[in-house]
């Protein structure tokens, strides 16, 4: 089976998390890799990265976001993130993943241009399924 997906990033500091998805991607063949921030820091590093060297590191074609981390939230990913999303080549998908279901946190992360969606964890496999189908 190939995937539509190439390659999914995950951006969060849940081990137990990460590991869940990262599994339920494998069984379900729904992408080919997996990348792994434990921060936004991490991350804009990374995209940063992909901007600035001429060969192109792997650009994942989704990004499950988390809110609540340290050194670098999900806010101040977003923020920085928006400023660098038209430098970076490839098309990206961008969901705010959270356990967060407060609705001024839901509205402020869909008025974000690069956000594409708010998803409340967990996520029900049928909506992940969709998103990476």
């Amino acid at each position: 089976m190939s995937q539509n997906i190439e390659s999914v990033c995950i951006i969060d500091d849940d081990n137990i998390y990460i590991n869940l998805l990262t599994k339920i991607i494998e069984l379900k063949r729904l992408s080919e890799s997996v990348i792994v921030f434990k921060n936004g820091k991490e991350a804009l590093d990374y995209f940063l990265e992909t901007i600035d060297n001429t060969i192109q590191p792997e650009v994942p074609q989704v990004i499950f976001l988390d809110l609540n981390m340290p050194v670098m939230d999900g806010w101040e990913f977003l923020n920085e993130f928006s400023k660098i999303k038209d430098k970076i080549r490839d098309k990206i998908d961008l969901y705010v993943v959270s356990s967060s279901i407060d609705s001024r946190d839901i509205e402020r992360a869909k008025a974000i241009d690069v956000v594409d969606d708010y998803l409340t964890k967990p996520i029900k496999l049928d909506v992940f399924e969709k998103i990476l189908a």
